[in-house]
């Protein structure tokens, strides 16, 4: 997504300066489109740690992202509300100014972790080529097998389909193993996904956290 419609979804006008607490994670910074065209091609660490067992995968860090640092970061995002919302994660993270050292410690303890299908960053999903999807796809497979979580979430139909070839595939529980690991797509929670609502995203990520052991098997988002 450009700049301009990042800072409008937060009803920030461009070149407008807002004020960031990096101690609270209070505030939303304001980038000029210099300013974070100059991310591109940055990569994010991954988030993960002992005892994980649900790996949400992005497709490719985005500018926003790479800027602050943290998965998910763009303000227009509603992944962190919506695993909020399914009772995934206990506390709200608003992760736009960068996720604080307490959210990520709390992520990780909960058995989560995020990574993506293609490391480098990218002002739009589209500019990935086939060949960068495949070979971002064989290589997470790979990180998948030696971190061994119990359930691998890949948020985005389009790109599965795209990095894995099974262009016929579907949202949901994949036929496929990644090691020990079961493969779900997910739907994407960019908030350019115009068809999806907080409410449906998190009904769509309890599933595979259910399958995880992180909620019940017998809970209702």
């Amino acid at each position: 997504m450009q700049v301009d419609e990042a800072l409008f979804l937060r009803g920030v006008q461009p070149g407008q300066s807002v004020a960031i607490d990096h101690d609270h994670n209070v505030g939303v910074p304001s980038f000029t489109r210099a300013e974070l065209q100059s991310y591109r091609d940055t990569e994010v660490p991954d988030l993960v740690g002992p005892g994980l067992r649900l790996l949400f995968v992005g497709i490719n860090p985005g500018l926003w992202t790479a800027a602050v640092q943290t998965h998910f970061a763009h303000p227009g995002n509603r992944f962190y509300p919506a695993l909020l919302k399914a009772g995934i994660i206990e506390e709200p993270i608003d992760p736009s100014a960068g996720m604080s050292d307490a959210d990520r410690a709390a992520f990780v303890a909960r058995g989560l972790g995020i990574t993506n299908v293609v490391p480098r960053a990218s002002a739009r999903a589209d500019e990935l080529s086939k060949a960068e999807l495949r070979a971002g796809g064989e290589a997470l497979v790979r990180r998948v097998e030696e971190w061994a979580p119990r359930v691998v979430a890949v948020a985005g139909i389009t790109a599965y389909r795209a990095a894995f070839g099974k262009p016929q595939a579907s949202a949901g529980r994949q036929p496929e193993q990644w090691g020990s690991s079961a493969v779900w797509v997910v739907p994407n929670p960019s908030g350019l996904n115009a068809h999806e609502t907080v409410d449906t995203l998190a009904a769509a990520y309890a599933a595979p956290a259910r399958a995880a052991g992180i909620l019940p098997a017998t809970m209702e988002s």
